[in-house]
């Protein structure tokens, strides 16, 4: 075991057990989280074929685009055999556009399971009655949604969520335990409220809430977890049943497998090293351009990750200027080779790499 890792406890003895959601065997009990904009079918792909992925989920889709058949949508809809299983996460406020759509993706096998978003905490989408905004209405409309979407489909119906709209509105463990009657196989907790967005700590206690309110479904936990000491932490203090990892994974890709060797072995064995981290890159990269249909298009959706890339490699700002207007292929190569050929900076190390920031959004909520 190395220096970094000798003060992680052992393992839980009861992640080696497998897990269901409904009728899906998780390979593992850690899930890559979706995230939009990022956990697309590239990524998605590129990371699991890492090891130690037990569930991937889609960025989140709207459900009336799904059955207005939007261009768009259909591209966030791609996916491939080998990330199977995969859940597509949908929102919406509208009971019937979700059951419609949620059935819609299980008749085309596009999905393995159903995720009803309800912790987006952006503008946009709680505008319009989806996302966290879901999370006040305890009426009953919100877990009538759940249910009709449940009936509609064959196939596992889980939901993400918040801890709530804000400290004085905790509605998660109401809302767990009523989706859990109402058919719900699972839930995922990020453990801040809407307000929040994403500043602020994760609460273990409210996701320990959420893990007692249910009965068996299981409950995953999410937020700020970036190394299997934070997963340690958060097992431990929330007792919850797995772990979803959305920006943690974007830093540090490798981490999944990281987790399934401490769950078999009690060591995480290292991170990614600088040859693999610049292999990854170009991976995700050429599967993008794939995606996209070309390499304009795929070259501006690289963009976006360009940043964190550069930083977990330590590259100078002028590589990173670079990649943030990156427009074909020949140029990524002439920009990188040469740091693939001379390896790491001196100092670089696999354990610097989790610093690296991902950015989110930032300044009052209510903007976003």
């Amino acid at each position: 075991m190395t220096n970094a890792t000798a003060d992680l406890p052992p393992p839980p003895t009861r992640y080696r057990d497998p897990l269901h959601v409904g009728a899906v065997r998780l390979p593992s009990r850690f899930n890559l989280a979706p995230l939009a904009g990022y956990t697309n079918l590239p990524f998605r792909l590129t990371v699991r074929e890492l090891g130690g992925v037990g569930l991937c989920t889609t960025d989140l889709v709207n459900a009336r685009a799904i059955l207005e058949g939007i261009r768009k949508t259909m591209d966030l809809l791609a996916t491939d055999p080998a990330e199977r299983p995969l859940f597509v996460q949908i929102f919406g406020s509208k009971a019937a556009e979700m059951a419609g759509a949620a059935r819609w993706l299980v008749d085309r096998g596009l999905a393995d399971g159903i995720d009803i978003n309800m912790g987006c905490p952006v503008r946009k989408v709680v505008a319009t009655g989806g996302g966290s905004s879901l999370l006040c209405d305890t009426t009953g409309a919100t877990v009538d949604l759940v249910r009709k979407v449940v009936e509609a489909v064959p196939v596992p119906v889980t939901v993400k969520m918040r801890l709530g709209w804000d400290d004085d509105q905790l509605t998660a463990p109401h809302f767990a335990r009523e989706f859990e009657k109402v058919g719900a196989a699972a839930v995922t907790i990020h453990g801040r409220t809407r307000e929040q967005g994403f500043g602020g700590g994760v609460s273990h206690d409210g996701i320990r809430r959420v893990v007692e309110a249910v009965e068996k479904i299981p409950v995953f936990g999410n937020g700020d977890v970036r190394s299997v000491a934070d997963a340690a932490r958060m097992i431990d203090e929330t007792g919850c049943h797995g772990i979803a990892v959305g920006r943690g994974a974007l830093a540090d890709p490798w981490v999944f497998r990281q987790f399934d060797n401490w769950v078999r072995t009690g060591d995480p064995g290292p991170r990614g090293t600088y040859a693999e981290r610049i292999g990854f890159m170009r991976l995700h990269l050429r599967r993008l351009v794939a995606w996209r249909g070309g390499e304009k298009y795929g070259c501006v959706q690289f963009r976006k990750v360009a940043t964190w890339y550069t930083k977990a490699l330590r590259l100078p700002k002028a590589v990173q200027q670079r990649l943030v207007m990156l427009s074909d292929l020949a140029e990524f190569e002439d920009v990188i080779g040469p740091f693939a050929e001379s390896g790491p900076p001196p100092g670089w190390g696999e354990w610097d790499a989790q610093q690296a920031h991902v950015p989110v959004p930032a300044g009052p909520v209510a903007h976003w």
